[in-house]
């Protein structure tokens, strides 16, 4: 599996994360980002014949495996130090683009609800009222719009004829909670095409390991420099 890059430096990489691959090493042994990325660099310091050296990768985020999107990674440790602040301090930004199979009432709104983890299962849910004042209820919030356009590239594993069967959103996530975007919508009646987790039309059908869910878009200021970055799928 090629890289794909959409910015480099000596302090950051910025790639685009397909579907169906995680974002970071973990038990399974599967193909990774992380994983993908030492492996160029390990490429490119062979093509000098300098001594080999393990690159440093920093994970500053996450995308669920299944979830498409631009991700950025720290090749510095002084670099990862300044990205992962921005994420605790919320400066960093995420947009995406979401397909669901059915269309919320409001044409744009907010989602605020509290998520429960069910860590032993990998999934979350929305507390009750009555849960809410719950240690381990984190609040969860998000901004969305209905576009009437749904071609994205990032969706092309979908025949055009079922992508106009489903609803586009343009997401603006305020926190960043475990499966957030996915809870919410499903919440709501409106779960996002091939989730097998939170869809509960699709236990029926195949699951290819793709869900219509694409991070687009990453604003975040760059470590070394300072200046804003905006970074698109």
């Amino acid at each position: 599996m090629m890289l794909d890059i959409v910015w480099e430096d000596e302090a950051i990489l910025v790639v685009r994360k397909p579907s169906g691959i995680e974002s970071q090493s973990g038990k399974s042994l599967s193909m990774d980002m992380v994983s993908l990325i030492k492996n160029e660099l390990m490429f490119r310091q062979r093509k000098t014949g300098k001594k080999l050296q393990e690159p440093y990768v920093g994970i500053i985020h996450r995308l669920d495996r299944p979830v498409s999107g631009v991700m950025v990674y720290a090749k510095t440790p002084f670099a990862a130090a300044q990205l992962s602040r921005q994420v605790q301090n919320h400066q960093m930004k995420k947009k995406y683009y979401a397909l669901l199979c059915q269309t919320p009432a409001q044409k744009e709104g907010k989602l605020t609800d509290y998520l429960i983890q069910d860590k032993k299962n990998n999934m979350s849910r929305v507390a009750t009222k009555e849960e809410e004042e719950r240690k381990d209820a984190k609040k969860a919030v998000l901004q969305y719009r209905i576009i009437e356009n749904t071609s994205f590239s990032a969706f092309d594993f979908i025949n055009e004829a079922e992508r106009e069967s489903l609803c586009l959103v343009d997401i603006t996530l305020i926190t960043g909670r475990h499966h957030q975007i996915r809870v919410q919508f499903s919440h709501i009646g409106c779960p996002i095409w091939g989730d097998a987790k939170y869809n509960p039309d699709w236990n029926e059908k195949k699951n290819i390991g793709k869900i219509g869910l694409c991070a687009y878009e990453l604003t975040f200021f760059h470590p070394i420099t300072k200046q804003q970055m905006t970074v698109r799928y």
